[in-house]
């Protein structure tokens, strides 16, 4: 559900900046209190965790779609809604800026649409009401399911009033939503069920951690570490291996535009659009999770075998058919999903660490 910046004006573009910028600042603030040795590196591999998860693309059955965890639920969950949110903008920083998934003008709606609504309110208004104070297995997998389902909609509605309040007349509102939202409910049982899933193992494993985050509350003293080395093991084998088996259907936000306009992608309206585009040409060194050689490599042997052949032997449905081989063993999607999820952990750290120390100068 990454929006690009064609589908937003540079207003609602700037308004959605701010508005994340602001839950970034109310967030950063809430959270001086509940950070400590503990949080902070399970702040950082729970990032490096869902930019790996956000590379599998899984098929939605007969619609020729697929989609992708959001994991917002799980970080609210583990971490609380307000460390959620930070986490959440590190990953969806990390990915516009070296990735090139999602636009940087877009990168506000983004922060919004997959942070706000499951850390403030789905976590606190619908998970935490159906485990209560005592959660049980049942509770967790039903809560998890229901927070999940009703965040992503909430989400995929606002990308939805997010385009037509940008005046994108290629996505007529009533159409648009009406392929948007059951297309992101079955994403959205999906992802229930994973984020039932993972709680699960940390409830086993340690429940203090689920318990200091819905009371916005420092880990304490227990030792975390299997823990920390179980989500770290996750992270690497996702990123670095299972990304391969991901769906080459496009996204549920492609299909639902694909199906309304008739194209996957818009043209870029607006000047400022074509100048964050060459910004992120220049900041995006693996562009869409693989090496910059790849591309070029691909339509250096098209125009090679056109002038040997005379005709163009490398065709759009050869390069479609070669492009969706399935396992798509890769190196460069190897890389992608190590080095961005290093990258996520680092910057999520970093901003763990920061935070401390402003609290312990206070």
């Amino acid at each position: 559900m990454h929006m690009a910046d064609a589908l937003i004006s540079p207003a609602v573009g700037g308004t959605m900046w701010a508005l994340s910028a602001g839950l970034i600042g109310y967030c950063s603030k809430k959270v001086k209190n509940e950070m400590d040795d503990q949080k902070i590196p399970l702040m950082g591999v729970m990032g490096a965790f869902i930019f790996a998860a956000q590379m599998i693309n899984f098929t939605i059955p007969v619609t020729g779609s697929s989609g992708h965890l959001g994991g917002g639920m799980i970080l609210s969950i583990l971490l609380g809604p307000h460390i959620a949110f930070l986490t959440m903008a590190s990953v969806l920083t990390v990915q516009a800026l070296f990735f090139a998934d999602g636009g940087l003008l877009a990168l506000g709606c983004n922060i919004f649409n997959l942070g706000f609504f499951p850390c403030f309110i789905a976590y606190p208004l619908i998970y935490k009401k159906i485990t209560r104070e005592n959660p049980t297995r049942n509770n967790i997998v039903s809560g998890s399911l229901i927070a999940a389902i009703l965040g992503l909609q909430a989400g995929a509605f606002a990308v939805v009033v997010e385009t037509v309040m940008s005046g994108i007349s290629e996505l007529p509102f009533s159409t648009f939503l009406m392929l948007m939202q059951p297309v992101h409910l079955a994403i959205g049982i999906v992802e229930g069920v994973t984020t039932a899933a993972v709680v699960i193992f940390i409830w086993k494993a340690r429940p203090e951690i689920l318990n200091a985050a819905a009371s916005s509350v420092p880990i304490g003293g227990i030792s975390i570490k299997n823990v920390l080395t179980g989500i770290t093991v996750a992270a690497v084998i996702t990123g670095g291996a299972l990304s391969w088996f991901a769906s080459s259907n496009p996204d549920g936000l492609e299909w639902a535009m694909f199906k309304t306009a008739g194209v996957e992608e818009l043209e870029s309206p607006h000047e400022l659009h074509a100048s964050l585009s060459k910004v992120q040409e220049k900041t995006a060194f693996l562009p869409d999770y693989g090496f910059k050689s790849d591309e070029s490599e691909l339509i250096l042997n098209e125009n090679k075998s056109t002038e040997e052949n005379g005709t163009t032997a490398a065709t759009t449905e050869d390069k479609k058919h070669q492009s969706s081989a399935w396992p798509a063993v890769d190196s460069g999607t190897s890389v992608s999903g190590l080095t961005g999820g290093l990258l996520t952990l680092t910057l999520a750290v970093a901003v763990g660490f920061i935070l401390r120390h402003k609290k312990s100068n206070a």
